[in-house]
């Protein structure tokens, strides 16, 4: 069998093995019943479907016809480093800055990573996730993230 398209193949190859390893880590959790799921289910069920779309995409890599193969480029390293090291950033963080501080610093860091780097986007972008979180995490599900610095008292 011929691979018609290498991006399409490694990206399916990626997404059913990042799938299929979030469902098996999720199988040390218990998974409750439909009307009350407990901490596995919900990463259970969107392992298996990552896993599903990633078989749809290597399917499809074997399957349609690109003209010149769809080649993989070069590993674009810059971007690479600067994303892992905003999540760390974010991980080391959050504990000390709180979510307020800590979700906007990410966010920066991170967009930095692409070419068309814009302030004004960045900031515009940092603000709505922000108060996106805060509304989705702290109003809605109630998790107990810390939101203010740890200096502060709060």
């Amino acid at each position: 069998m011929k691979i018609k398209s290498q991006k399409n193949f490694w990206s399916g190859l990626m997404f059913i093995a990042v799938g299929l390893g979030f469902a098996w880590g999720a199988t040390n959790y218990s998974f409750g019943s439909s009307a009350r799921p407990g901490p596995g289910y919900f990463p259970f069920g969107l392992g298996l479907l990552m896993a599903v779309l990633g078989a749809m995409v290597l399917f499809g890599s074997l399957t349609v016809e690109t003209e010149d193969g769809d080649k993989i480029g070069a590993w674009a390293w810059k971007p690479l480093v600067i994303i892992v090291a905003s999540v760390m950033v974010f991980g080391v963080l959050l504990p000390k800055l709180g979510m307020i501080a800590t979700l906007p610093i990410l966010v920066l860091m991170a967009s930095t990573a692409g070419d068309e780097f814009h302030w004004k986007d960045a900031v515009i972008n940092a603000v709505i996730l922000t108060a996106g979180s805060w509304l989705i995490f702290i109003k809605g599900l109630n998790l107990t993230i810390p939101l203010w610095p740890t200096f502060l008292g709060a």
